[in-house]
């Protein structure tokens, strides 16, 4: 696969790749603070913390600790234009949830892994992020030789 410089994507597709990341990193964290939990109470407990709301609450609590480079991507995305606010979230808080998104797509995408774990780490609902390391692969960086 091909490198992606995220610089050059959309934030709505750097959204894309963050929701994706964010929404595997939350169901690890649940399946390893709560190993033997039922399927159906994982996916409840999940969903508490990937939606539009939770997402925005998460941003507003990540900005003190962000660089100037994250602050970028994330005024960038938070401005960006879209047609359509989710179900049962402002405005705002769809706003804010896109910037949070596009911050982890771009975090994710270039390759700034440490960083990452680092921002996903503040967010987790528990002190100790998932130890997968499926999870902590690089990203893509094109073909191998």
């Amino acid at each position: 696969m091909e490198k992606i410089d995220p610089k050059q994507l959309s934030p709505l597709v750097l959204a894309y790749i963050g929701d994706a990341v964010y929404e595997l990193y939350v169901r690890l964290t649940m399946v390893q603070n709560n190993p033997t939990a039922k399927s159906r109470s994982l996916h409840k407990a999940s969903t508490s913390l990937v939606r539009a709301s939770s997402q925005a609450e998460t941003l507003k609590k990540l900005l003190p600790l962000l660089t100037e480079e994250e602050m970028e991507q994330v005024k960038r995305a938070r401005n960006c234009h879209v047609n359509h606010i989710t179900r049962g979230a402002t405005r705002a808080e769809y706003q804010a949830s896109t910037a949070f998104e596009a911050l982890i797509g771009y975090l994710y995408l270039a390759n700034k892994q440490e960083r990452l774990i680092e921002i996903l780490a503040n967010c987790a609902s528990s002190e100790d992020p998932p130890e997968y390391p499926q999870f902590y692969n690089q990203a893509p960086q094109g073909d191998p030789e």
